[in-house]
């Protein structure tokens, strides 16, 4: 059986995957891939996803050049979450132009704080 068959994928195909700094462990996004994209992101060693609003595979960085180069991929325990590890380029992972999709933390009187800064505006990183 091929490795990409234990994986359990869900009723659309779909495996939820977390993309993670390989040096910093820090959670950089999240976002789904299918069959194609988890094999295009392991033989490219490039993150692939799979976009469920545009109903196809993009490769992580195809506009903004924000690629992000895979070192691990790794399956979780009951075999339906991918974790991958990566090297985020320009450090921006987020197309808010952050660093992490993850940039709100919910402060103890229950409001959304934003603790991580715009390290480039997203009007100068896409162009279309």
């Amino acid at each position: 059986m091929s490795w990409i068959h234990s994986i359990k994928w869900d009723s659309d195909g779909l495996v939820p995957v977390i993309a993670q700094d390989y040096k910093t462990n820090k959670v950089l996004m999240f976002a789904w891939m299918n069959e194609e994209a988890l094999e295009l992101t392991q033989k490219n060693k490039k993150a692939f996803y799979w976009s469920r609003s545009r109903k196809k595979i993009w490769e992580k960085g195809e506009e903004s050049g924000h690629t992000q180069n895979v070192r691990e991929i790794r399956l979780d325990c009951d075999g339906d979450v991918i974790l991958i590890k990566i090297e985020q380029v320009e450090n921006i992972a987020c197309h808010t132009g952050r660093e992490t999709c993850f940039y709100q933390k919910l402060d103890v009187k229950g409001i959304w704080v934003t603790d991580h800064v715009v390290i480039k505006e997203p009007k100068d990183i896409y162009k279309k």
